[in-house]
């Protein structure tokens, strides 16, 4: 993955940091890799600039806390020959970064000994956009750990020659740009490790496909709030679903931990304590959850779209300070975004089942409307279309669209982020 940036980033207020998930085989989070990505009114100036763009990111990374930017996940860092010479590489903690080689590099003997160097301190290393052999790959495949394997840039045969060359006990294999379950499963069989794209994002539309019926008690209940139903109404529907009484009961027993209140035995007196917004929060997390009702923090399609939701909810209270309704109905079509790619069915079918505002069903559909730009703020951010023209256009109409600076964003972005993080510690088991 390649970084444009704007001159001189480091003096700047107009970046963006993006994140791109990066999977294991068992399709849970690993780690990400961090993206400068340049402000619009900066990115027609193709600048490729690795060494000022990675400053940036080490930079701002080390300022913010990496903990707070990947959480608990590993972080990968592009780095080139002047970043890797640099001293203000050893800003980063050897123990939560892979530092990611670009093709670009040339393996001279001085750049072969720094990285031994680094490697003693602690550090970890990939080697990106790897689609043949190369001197480079010869030179440095005894010194990676994880060796990116760009899907884009080779065919299928070159795909299986590769994995099978590649492939040893040393190193870890990561599959990078996979954009299909095809793509995925193909590279599961060879033995990859790490898989870095938007497959699991896509919705996979399967005809037949049905909502399951605990899936749909959970629908129902969203839609109960929504329509504004009487609490009676609420807890019959609760009720239903013995799995989601339980985790409701569990999850108000542990915000209560430490607070004095006596403890919560009873689904009526569960929702009377955690409220319309609340309960009605909770349910669209324990949408992403799995057939035993655990939520796993660690699924990246539940990361992205308490993310989104996080991000929009932010964006209307800075927009509009006090909106708590306008908030609820961003926040719901941030996580909602992600339900036609959850449930394998179109988004106009999951919208049949539950009330929702014009507006937010604009947003969804559509991407129209001012909850709409928000939206297609958050993809962007989420680096899909790092640096490319579309990426320009969105996001530049977007924040255009709805009067927010890049600053402001910004620092939306990563209070969204910590957010998902502290979210992580409420795990309902």
């Amino acid at each position: 993955m390649h970084a444009v940036v704007a001159a001189d980033p480091l003096q700047s207020e107009e970046f963006f940091l993006a994140r791109q998930p990066i999977l294991g085989r068992d399709q849970r989070l690993v780690a990400f890799e961090l993206l400068f990505r340049a402000a619009p009114e900066h990115e027609d100036a193709q600048l490729t600039d690795y060494a000022t763009a990675t400053a940036a990111v080490i930079s701002h990374a080390s300022q913010l806390g990496m903990q707070q930017v990947v959480g608990e996940q590993l972080a990968f860092v592009n780095v080139d020959e002047v970043v890797l010479m640099s001293d203000f590489v050893r800003f980063l903690p050897p123990d939560k970064v892979i530092l990611e080689i670009l093709e670009t590099v040339e393996p001279t003997p001085p750049l072969l000994a720094r990285i031994a160097q680094l490697k003693q301190l602690g550090f970890k290393f990939a080697l990106d956009d790897v689609i043949g052999d190369s001197e480079q790959v010869r030179k440095l495949i005894d010194l990676v750990d994880v060796i990116k394997i760009d899907l884009k840039g080779i065919g299928h045969d070159e795909l299986v020659r590769l994995a099978c060359t590649l492939r040893n006990p040393r190193q870890k294999l990561l599959a990078e740009k996979v954009e299909t379950i095809e793509e995925f499963e193909l590279c599961l069989e060879l033995g990859f490790e790490y898989f870095q794209g938007y497959y699991f994002a896509r919705p996979a539309i399967l005809s037949g496909k049905k909502i399951t019926p605990s899936e749909m008690v959970l629908l129902r209940v969203i839609d109960l709030i929504h329509a504004n139903a009487g609490n009676d109404a609420i807890e019959e529907a609760v009720k239903r679903d013995p799995l989601l009484s339980l985790n409701l009961l569990r999850l108000v027993n542990s915000h209560l931990t430490g607070t004095g209140a006596g403890h919560v035995v009873s689904v009526s007196e569960a929702l009377s304590r955690l409220g319309r917004s609340q309960l009605e929060r909770w349910i669209q997390i324990l949408l992403y959850s799995g057939p035993d009702g655990h939520i796993e923090f660690k699924s990246p399609l539940l990361q992205m779209a308490t993310t989104r939701g996080r991000l929009l909810e932010l964006m209307t209270l800075t927009l509009r300070p006090g909106d708590s309704a306008g908030a609820n109905n961003a926040f719901t079509v941030g996580i909602m975004s992600l339900m036609d790619a959850l449930f394998s069915v179109p988004m106009r079918e999951i919208l049949d089942r539950v009330e929702v505002s014009n507006e937010v069903r604009a947003a969804l559909l559509e991407r129209s409307g001012e909850y709409g730009a928000m939206l297609r703020v958050a993809e962007d951010l989420e680096g899909r279309h790092s640096g490319g023209p579309h990426s320009r256009l969105t996001l530049s109409a977007a924040l255009a669209e709805l009067g927010l600076s890049v600053k402001q964003v910004r620092e939306i972005e990563l209070a969204a982020f910590s957010w998902v993080r502290e979210l992580s510690g409420t795990e309902v088991h």
